[in-house]
């Protein structure tokens, strides 16, 4: 079992920035792809950003160039460096774990932080 928490959501003006966090407890971090979904007002959750266990990261084409995945196995943690940020990038984030055992894949979520793109 794998619990996830987020933070560093909130308000910011179009054009600023904010960076989001994922804390993982339980299993093994490192062998975990992580990812960042969002999932705007009335549409369903879409992928932004993915990480491997080797530190490949992979990007909507939405946020390329703008936002930046990492990950420190050592703190069990991901954040999500989000720049340049548009209107269009409000919804809630949620953080994923991908665990494989034996053979299944196992999906957990956070329980989400809010980011909201105004003026």
């Amino acid at each position: 079992q794998v619990q996830l928490v987020e933070s560093g959501g909130g308000l910011v003006q179009p054009g600023g920035s904010l960076r989001l966090s994922c804390v993982a407890s339980g299993g093994v971090f490192s062998l975990n792809t992580m990812g960042w979904y969002r999932q705007a007002p009335g549409k369903q959750r879409e992928p932004v950003a993915g990480i491997t266990p080797s530190g490949r990261t992979n990007y909507a084409d939405s946020v390329k160039g703008r936002f930046t995945m990492s990950r420190d196995n050592a703190k069990n943690t991901v954040d999500l460096q989000m720049d340049s940020l548009k209107p269009v990038d409000t919804g809630v984030y949620y953080c994923n774990a991908r665990v494989v055992r034996s053979g299944d894949v196992y999906d957990y979520w956070g329980q989400g932080t809010q980011v909201t793109v105004s003026s």
